[in-house]
């Protein structure tokens, strides 16, 4: 049986965002402020490389790609229309909130899948869609998984990844100008911009981090950067840890008792019931546990059955009755959703066969076609990485044909997920190098064991 793994997105549930999620708050620590600052923005892209004339002057002409927010319906203006690419550009909060009743975002965009700059390549949009980012890295988790392949170990990993990637318009024989390219804005920017007025000033000055900056913005030290003595690529992964650590910083709201700004939270601790893991308790265990105490009582204190309000940032009630207990009980019972979405956070940061992948192929090439995909082994795909993998650095005009969107014109097209990332020398810190154990295993088109024995081996300090 073939079978494609992909990180299951359970960032949906567990209550109102944290005031920080939002915009930065006075009492944000100096590197969440300032890692939004980054995240914001937009002058990192490729297409301002080759559109401005000097890194504090504004475009003529924004980048297209930007210019509107896809939606699975009509598109919206773009919140950065003039502008180029940045993180915010599809991890977005509220700046569609007023429009269609739209309200927060999670940090994620309106689309199946996101729009890229267009370069010519046949790229213009992600494979994937843009996951939402709260609760996504959690303090204490160690978040190998991440990009839903396991593409990058760390969450300052994908940063740099994506600041000198195909999101941001770069191709993959264009990283060493990339890099080149974000240290020349922060080094040269000279504060004048909206930005750095609403920031701190210039990139040198913030991120030096002396007495002149004001204490709200002073990084601590292990986050400073002399951007006149570090290089292009220390400048590159500093301010890859700073936005790391703004993206750690984007939580659902919590007190002592756990999650509790949501009326799912609400109901929990109205009716005695833990909101938050014990010591040591897995989040399957959790889930059952909390089955358990739901199916010995009949009776419970609603939320928001009378004199219903909105919620903060949605226009939907702020309830929690008889209709939404029946869904939460198919939830962690017949439904068997808690398999993938565990409680309390709704997500176990793992990779699990979706099935996406091959309802995508069958819709473009028919039923059982995807059973029919020609999958190299791992001695072929490694030995022909250009024919097989995605394209890297070191082999820019690789072929990724198993990381593309499927297409009826395109057979062998298709996106496998975690096999284009389970040894592949060409991706940073693999985690198979790291493992030793991992190394001789064998992975064949039709063997998913290795690849499950992987993945189990990753997962360990998660339960």
């Amino acid at each position: 049986m073939r079978t494609t793994f992909i990180i299951a997105a359970g960032w949906l549930a567990a209550g109102l965002l944290h005031p920080g999620a939002a915009l930065a708050q006075e009492d944000d620590p100096a590197e969440v402020v300032v890692g939004e600052r980054l995240f914001l923005e937009t002058r990192f892209a490729q297409f301002f490389f080759a559109h401005a004339t000097d890194v504090n002057v504004p475009l003529a002409a924004g980048d297209p790609t930007v210019a509107v927010t896809q939606t699975s319906g009509n598109p919206l203006p773009g919140p950065f229309a003039g502008q180029s690419m940045n993180c915010r550009a599809c991890h977005l909060v509220d700046e569609q909130g007023a429009r269609l009743g739209a309200g927060n975002r999670t940090y994620a965009d309106f689309a199946r899948r996101s729009p890229v700059p267009d370069r010519g390549d046949g790229h213009t949009e992600t494979v994937r869609n843009t996951p939402a980012l709260v609760g996504a890295a959690p303090v204490g988790r160690p978040g190998r998984l991440l990009h839903f392949d396991g593409e990058f170990p760390s969450t300052a990993d994908l940063v740099a990844g994506t600041y000198t990637g195909r999101n941001f318009g770069w191709l993959p024989a264009e990283r060493a100008t990339a890099v080149a390219h974000i240290a020349n804005v922060i080094r040269n920017d000279d504060g004048r911009g909206a930005l750095a007025r609403e920031f701190g000033g210039p990139y040198r000055a913030v991120l030096r981090g002396g007495l002149d900056v004001p204490a709200e913005l002073r990084l601590p030290k292990r986050l400073r950067i002399d951007v006149e003595q570090a290089s292009d690529e220390e400048i590159l992964q500093g301010i890859s840890r700073i936005v790391a650590a703004y993206v750690t910083s984007l939580e659902f709201a919590r007190d002592l008792g756990g999650f509790h700004g949501s009326p799912f939270d609400v109901f929990l601790g109205r009716n005695g019931a833990p909101r938050q893991l014990r010591a040591g308790q897995s989040q399957a265990r959790f889930s059952r546990t909390l089955r358990a105490r739901l199916a010995q009582r009949d009776d419970f204190a609603w939320v928001g059955i009378h004199g219903l309000r909105p919620m903060a940032f949605h226009d939907q009630p702020f309830r929690f009755g008889p209709e939404e207990l029946r869904g939460l009980r198919i939830f962690i019972g017949a439904g068997n959703c808690v398999s993938c979405h565990p409680l309390p956070t709704f997500t176990d940061f793992a990779a699990h066969n979706t099935g996406v992948s091959q309802r995508g192929y069958e819709a473009a090439h028919g039923e059982g076609s995807f059973m029919a995909l020609a999958i190299p082994d791992l001695a072929t795909r490694n030995g022909e990485l250009d024919q097989h993998l995605p394209a890297t650095a070191a082999h820019p005009n690789a072929l990724e044909p198993f990381r593309r969107l499927p297409a009826a014109e395109a057979p062998g097209r298709a996106d496998l997920g975690l096999w284009n990332v389970f040894a592949n020398p060409d991706l940073p810190n693999p985690e198979h190098q790291k493992r030793p154990e991992l190394q001789d295993m064998v992975l064949g088109p039709d063997d998913v064991a290795p690849l499950t024995a992987f993945l189990r081996a990753l997962n360990e300090d998660y339960e």
